[in-house]
């Protein structure tokens, strides 16, 4: 939303010519002024656009203000609408704050500044106005940073490809000319430095390959995530000698669409980092399952757990590595949640997913 664009602002009254003086008033801030007559119009307006301001009657036939506002802020997408309320009569202690619980930001008496009236509204309408650019800016950073991970994936794929196919396959070459230089050299020393060589060639193409897996498993292209998730499991064993364990459900666990996958198996690799570097854990569990419409992927451990800060993912609390971790569950509409498991660190995440028929029908045979 720019600085120009209009805002709408909603005036409900049962009386035409109240609604007539409010829109002269306001017609001086240049916003869409709406009118509606009763508290059911009032509500079909709300769900049709997007309201900045309600400005309205307390005293209504049918539904009245204290009434209609509790109706609205019902709805989640009223939760921040501002909503004014006019009274010649409610203007009791109790009335305000029997306003203020049902959803009221303010309130105006009878009869009606002029100036205090364009003033009050006008501070909700930039409010509104500011948050939506907020909002606006937010989204627009969100694309930006999932293209940034989306990107960062494609280029470790480009990567470990480049280092399996182009130096991996150098190395194994220089491998052979050792082992054919061997065949043809008759002094001792000479075979012997060539059988060294051979060696450092072979731990060579050992890190290449294992730089390369880590980078993007082949597995997770050529078979899935299941044996993607498998092999970095037993691999993460061997490095950090933190015992691991892995559960499917339902044993047929269908494949994900490529994105998806890639975006679970990151998450899982994330975690379990987190896990090694902090956790000071010996045991750590993944579990992958779907119920009804939900992938849900959580990663146990038995180490020392985190504080609430960082279990309610507030602002400063989390590093980049967690942060990913939301963004990408986010992507698919998902949620990450951490928790306190008494003892360690409880991961999980929630991903919206629409099983196939087949699949969900030889699950409950």
């Amino acid at each position: 939303m720019s600085e120009k664009e209009k805002v709408n602002i909603l005036m409900v009254d049962d009386q035409p010519a109240k609604l007539l003086s409010y829109e002269v008033i306001l017609s001086e801030l240049g916003e869409n002024l709406i009118k509606a007559t009763s508290g059911r119009e009032a509500l079909e307006c709300l769900l049709k656009k997007d309201i900045a301001v309600v400005l309205m009657d307390v005293s209504m036939p049918e539904i009245d203000g204290f009434e209609l506002a509790e109706m609205i802020r019902q709805h989640p997408r009223f939760l921040r609408t501002a909503i004014i309320f006019i009274s010649a009569v409610h203007m009791t202690d109790i009335d305000r704050i029997k306003g203020y619980q049902r959803g009221a930001v303010d309130y105006i008496s009878v009869p009606v500044v002029p100036e205090l009236l364009r003033a009050k509204v006008s501070l909700f309408v930039e409010l509104h106005r500011k948050t939506r650019q907020l909002e606006i800016l937010n989204d627009e950073l969100r694309k930006l940073s999932w293209r940034l991970i989306t990107s960062q994936d494609e280029e470790r794929r480009r990567i470990a490809r480049e280092l399996h196919d182009g130096l991996g396959q150098e190395l194994v070459a220089t491998k052979i000319l050792i082992h054919r230089f061997l065949r043809q050299s008759s002094g001792l020393a000479a075979k012997q430095s060539a059988n060294e060589a051979s060696e450092m060639v072979d731990r060579a193409i050992q890190q290449i390959r294992s730089m390369s897996h880590l980078l993007h498993p082949p597995l997770l292209d050529e078979v899935g995530l299941l044996s993607a998730l498998r092999w970095y499991l037993d691999g993460f064993t061997q490095r950090s000698a933190i015992k691991t364990s892995f559960q499917v459900s339902p044993d047929n666990f269908p494949r994900l669409a490529r994105e998806l996958e890639t975006a679970i198996f990151r998450i899982v690799q994330e975690a379990l980092i987190n896990v090694f570097r902090h956790s000071q854990a010996s045991k750590a569990s993944v579990t992958l399952s779907w119920r009804r419409a939900e992938v849900v992927t959580t990663v146990r451990d038995d180490g020392r757990g985190i504080g609430e800060q960082v279990a309610g993912l507030q602002p400063g609390s989390i590093g980049i590595g967690i942060e990913g971790m939301r963004q990408r569950a986010r992507e698919f509409g998902g949620e990450l949640r951490l928790a306190s498991a008494n003892p360690g660190t409880l991961v999980e995440v929630v991903i919206p997913y629409s099983v196939p028929v087949s699949h969900e029908a030889a699950a409950i045979a």
